[in-house]
């Protein structure tokens, strides 16, 4: 079992990774009054069990919601249905919330319970290895049709129980849209670890340790930028990389026709090619990081059935621009993460080569 502290002005808390870690339930939940759980439906079917068994240990009853898995449950509509849930399950501001799923049902119910009553707490139970991004760091948001995560707060966890039993049910796709993540952490925080990582990382031939060294050391990073800066102000910037891009093309493909990992997967290539552009750096990173992704099955290729105009209109709605600037996370060398001010023929010019190097167009 592995602890991480992550520290903010909010408050100060714990994620705990490993086999078991939903045993620190007790502790979390002696003072609240009631205990209420918004679950992924399909979470909820596969380890739904495990965690009544784990409320029962402590002699709680939780009321229960499940919601549609992945990014369908994040909506307006879904948001309003867990506001009332709270209310008829008599939730007070005593009450403790559980999130309970991956990184989509954490976001809808982090967001539900920073709404709740101005503000209630909860916990994050994260059954995804995508989830050791978004559950770490207070972020809570759904999305509008015109853009995702266009609304939510910033609303820390008063834990996280990061049972690592639930990864072992995960599906291929599920793991490589993790540990998109994964690598964006080490690609922003160490110029020396990066290159290795690409070059001999296989995510069919990992072993249960291996992953969660790599979960670990992913919450680790981001823990120190978020203690920096909790309401991305300034260096908590640099955990965007890939994800301007990224973010346009998971919503051109419609929320859940690509994976959120697989989607930042094809936005850091991006990046990269206009970190080449714009920043000078050199295209050892770029190719490695295309090489790794290929040989992981990264559809690169989804970039063909969306024009770049249709993903333009997606990038100046990200959050990231201001007064229609577009600020981008480039990498000028791994480890080395800076925000940029870029032109929409810039854009375009980066958005034409990684067609030309994917294979979509040709030069």
């Amino acid at each position: 079992m592995e602890t991480v502290r992550v520290e903010t002005q909010e408050r100060s808390y714990d994620v705990v990774v490993g086999p078991g870690a939903l045993q620190g339930l007790e502790s979390l939940l002696a003072d609240a009054d009631r205990v209420a759980v918004i679950a992924d439906e399909k979470v909820a079917a596969l380890h739904g069990e495990r965690l009544r068994a784990a409320l029962g240990e402590t002699g709680r009853d939780a009321a229960w919601l499940d919601v549609p898995s992945g990014e369908s449950c994040k909506t307006l509509e879904w948001f309003g249905r867990s506001q009332q849930f709270l209310l008829e399950a008599g939730c007070t501001r005593k009450s403790v919330l559980i999130a309970f799923g991956g990184g989509a049902c954490g976001d809808l119910a982090g967001y539900a319970a920073a709404a709740y009553m101005r503000g209630i707490r909860f916990i994050q139970c994260p059954t995804t290895i995508l989830a050791h991004d978004s559950s770490v760091g207070g972020k809570t948001a759904i999305n509008l049709p015109g853009g995702k995560n266009m609304t939510g707060a910033f609303h820390q966890p008063i834990a996280v129980l990061y049972d690592t039993e639930f990864l072992r049910t995960l599906p291929e796709v599920e793991v490589r849209s993790g540990m998109a993540e994964a690598v964006k952490h080490v690609l922003i925080s160490s110029r020396e670890d990066a290159p290795d990582m690409l070059r001999t990382l296989e995510l069919g031939r990992m072993s249960e340790e291996e992953l969660i060294g790599h979960i670990v050391r992913g919450i680790r990073v981001k823990a120190e930028i978020v203690g920096r800066d909790e309401r991305e102000g300034s260096v908590r910037k640099y955990l965007n990389f890939g994800h301007t891009y990224g973010h346009a093309v998971e919503a051109a493909a419609g929320y859940g026709g690509l994976t959120h990992g697989e989607a930042v997967m094809i936005g850091m290539v991006y990046a990269l090619i206009l970190s080449e552009q714009k920043a000078g750096a050199g295209r050892e990173l770029t190719d490695a990081l295309q090489a790794f992704a290929e040989r992981n099955g990264y559809p690169l290729k989804e970039i063909a059935n969306h024009p770049f105009d249709g993903l333009l209109g997606y990038m100046k709605k990200d959050k990231k621009a201001s007064f229609g600037d577009l600020h981008f996370v480039l990498l000028p060398e791994a480890g080395a993460p800076d925000v940029r001010l870029v032109t929409e023929e810039d854009c375009r010019k980066a958005d034409r080569e990684l067609r030309i190097r994917t294979g979509v167009e040709p030069e």
